[in-house]
């Protein structure tokens, strides 16, 4: 197996104005974001991806993650966490990075937080909010399908709309989550085992989710922080936007490393 270390892996940062990536010692960095107002997007992030489309992205199964990490507080106002994704909303797009995503539907697995009023199920039976191991596997849309999905998502604050656009989001996503019981303020170890066939989260040690849902690849490594929030109820009114910071925030990760076969 091969070891790719941070350094090696060419993490790089993602800011918004005022927000930092500092490591504080030797393997241990912290991504801060600045207290603040609801309207202001704010992002502190390490990725491997900015710039790349998403053919390009470096990691596929199997590939494992592990870490160290603490926040600044139980409930961040937005999100937060680490882990593999595939950007699926084209965040390319207003970040001023050099490559220009569509959005498409979401493959990820990964450790994740999502404060209040965050609902990030498709599924009635799964949490949307919380501290979660989280996975997530869709079919491959066609470019002409992409688009369309963006100039429909507005359509999200119509009831009758929202309602059909979730019971097509469950028939086109798979997913699978646990919700986890433990401060997050403390150190934790985590580890993930993505696998062709399944992935594995453990923390501590102790296993804390096993799914056969598991994402297909190429997928980005990302570690992050940031005060935007999207709500998907079932009932209810759907909601996206950012929150407001009435506090500075932020996350430290320690002893990354991530291994692999070989990259793609």
């Amino acid at each position: 197996m091969g070891l790719y270390f941070i350094a090696e892996m060419k993490l790089s940062p993602n800011l918004t104005p005022h927000s930092r990536v500092v490591e504080i010692e030797r393997g241990v960095w912290r991504l801060e974001l600045p207290a603040g107002p609801p309207g202001h997007y704010r992002l502190a992030q390490l990725d491997d991806y900015t710039a790349l489309p998403r053919r390009a992205f470096t990691w596929q199964a199997p590939v494992s993650l592990t870490l160290r990490a603490r926040a600044s507080a139980q409930v961040i106002p937005g999100t937060w966490g680490f882990g593999f994704w595939n950007d699926p909303f084209g965040m390319a797009l207003f970040s001023g990075a050099d490559a220009l995503r569509l959005p498409t539907l979401p493959n990820a697995a990964w450790f994740f937080f999502a404060s209040p009023p965050n609902a990030l199920s498709l599924r009635d039976d799964l949490p949307g909010q919380g501290w979660l191991a989280a996975t997530f596997r869709s079919v491959r849309l066609p470019v002409v399908a992409r688009a369309f999905g963006a100039f429909a998502l507005p359509l999200l604050v119509i009831p009758p709309a929202r309602r059909w656009l979730r019971r097509l989001g469950q028939r086109l996503v798979r997913q699978d989550a646990v919700d986890l019981s433990l401060d997050p303020t403390d150190w934790h170890t985590y580890e993930l085992d993505w696998l062709s066939e399944q992935v594995r989260f453990r923390v501590d040690g102790s296993l804390a989710l096993e799914t056969p849902v598991s994402p297909p690849g190429p997928l980005g490594l990302v570690l992050w922080v940031d005060n935007q929030y999207a709500a998907l109820p079932a009932g209810g009114r759907a909601g996206w936007g950012t929150l407001s910071n009435p506090h500075p925030a932020w996350v430290e990760i320690a002893d990354l490393t991530v291994s692999a076969s070989s990259p793609i």
